[in-house]
């Protein structure tokens, strides 16, 4: 028995595996895009997505009365396989790929179509009864299967993420209750500021990482239109009367998001305005969370010479020449996982650009940014929450000495002595070395000890009240 079964289109015939269950386009797509490496297999939600479309158009179709229930029910049986997560082997196209998707979109009509084959008892490849595009892309084109899918599987990668930074928030508002009484010098433009808590330094990481847990569920809501009907370029030609409507109900039904069918299908197949929204937002997550992560480096770093108000786990050797040398690495890992969600930002905004007419042909490269932006940066949220926040630890003494010996607390006496002679005082400091507590005291008895006390006691540096006299 041959190894190879023949398949042809209308460019000619190819030899494909028997036990392949992909067909002559998904090998035309391979040999044409090998770009990235990265396969569409690598994107689990993605071909489940699918799944989720390509059965509700079956659905939809059959009781449209323009698929034969049992080609329907093959239809059903192969997508509700891809749906459980199986032949995800199968699924051999590149993400980045030419022709708005229509290689991943016929990936799926051939696999589906192959699957349905043997349910039925045929053959690979006897597509006389079951054909990948007239019976498993019915009433649709890549231009509204592929769309679909796509807005299907990042609403769900995006739930994902949206929980790996609620756990780093989590995590650092614990940290926020840990250290809620260590004394610490504020810092503004890297000089010294006014005190503070490393509770409160903590408890605001929390605070601003939660304010965008909201900013992406606003945004993820904007991808929940669908165009499901459009096919070609929204004028639903080749779709029977009903059946986007139809099609829309059961994706809603079986995938169990909140899908809706546009309103204007020609707009909805050319718009990717809900990408650019999506991708700034994320950007906008990622660039608080690595300054979050600069601001971790610099407080511990030292730990002789840098501020080394923290200590951060440590998790490796830092020198191959240096011994004893640690650094933070998990901080640096997220950053740089950082910079290439924020470069892939400019690339979905030009793509977004670059759609034409009635269609954006670059939506592939769309997804596949999108796709690893929301994996890579999940990853390196992870990393930070489990092998940085959670284990790191205050240097309390430190911390309290640095705003008991900085200049900064000087600003307190504003409301008393006033701007500039607490600016004398902190010139004089600046210049001898002496302490603000010396020099507006003891020396210059400017205020009393006992006045002293009420306002530098611990309470008010954390929580400080007007007092001015």
């Amino acid at each position: 028995m041959s190894q190879y079964r023949i398949e042809h289109d209308f460019l000619g015939e190819k030899e494909i595996p028997n036990n392949a269950y992909y067909g002559v386009q998904t090998l035309r797509a391979v040999e044409n895009f090998n770009i990235t490496g990265i396969t569409n297999a690598n994107e689990p939600l993605f071909i489940q997505a699918f799944g989720f479309v390509k059965k509700a158009a079956a659905m939809a179709n059959r009781d449209c009365g323009v698929l034969d229930p049992k080609i329907a029910d093959a239809i059903i049986f192969a997508c509700d396989e891809l749906i459980a997560g199986k032949y995800q082997d199968q699924f051999v196209t590149d993400l980045i790929q030419g022709g708005a998707g229509t290689s991943i979109n016929m990936n799926v009509n051939e696999v589906i179509a192959n699957i349905g084959l043997e349910h039925m008892g045929y053959n690979k490849g006897d597509y006389d009864h079951l054909h990948p595009n007239n019976h498993v892309n019915c009433s649709q084109s890549t231009n509204d299967a592929y769309p679909t899918a796509f807005r299907i599987a990042l609403y769900r990668k995006i739930d994902e993420y949206i929980a790996d930074i609620e756990a780093l928030q989590a995590a650092f508002a614990a940290k926020g209750e840990e250290f809620d009484d260590v004394l610490k010098m504020g810092r503004t433009q890297l000089q010294d500021a006014v005190p503070m808590t490393l509770g409160q330094e903590f408890h605001g990481f929390a605070t601003t990482i939660g304010e965008d847990v909201r900013r992406l569920q606003e945004a993820r809501n904007l991808i929940t239109e669908c165009n499901m009907g459009a096919t070609a370029i929204g004028t639903r030609i080749n779709a029977p009367e009903g059946y986007p409507e139809l099609c829309t109900q059961y994706l809603a039904e079986i995938s169990g998001l909140p899908i809706t069918l546009a309103e204007d299908l020609i707009e909805a197949t050319s718009d990717t305005g809900a990408y650019v929204q999506i991708s700034g937002t994320l950007k906008r997550s990622v660039i608080k969370i690595s300054k979050i992560c600069n601001d971790l480096r610099l407080l511990s770093s030292g730990p002789r010479t840098g501020f080394n108000e923290i200590n951060l786990p440590r998790m490796q050797a830092g020198s191959s020449i240096m011994p004893g040398k640690v650094n933070p690495v998990i901080p640096e890992v997220v950053n740089q996982t950082a910079y290439y969600v924020i470069g892939t930002d400019l690339t979905i905004t030009l793509a977004a650009e670059a759609g034409q007419l009635q269609l954006n042909v670059m939506e592939p490269v769309i997804a596949f940014s999108l796709f690893t932006s929301l994996k890579y940066m999940g990853n390196a949220i992870n990393t930070l929450t489990e092998k940085c926040v959670k284990g790191i630890t205050a240097n309390v003494e430190v911390c309290r000495n640095m705003v008991l010996n900085s200049i900064g607390i000087v600003t307190a006496l504003n409301p008393i002595l006033g701007y500039e002679i607490c600016a004398a005082i902190a010139k004089e400091a600046l210049a001898t070395g002496k302490s603000i507590h010396d020099i507006a005291v003891t020396e210059r008895q400017l205020i009393t000890q006992e006045k002293w006390d009420e306002i530098y006691c611990i309470e008010n540096l954390i929580h400080p009240k007007f007092i001015n006299q």
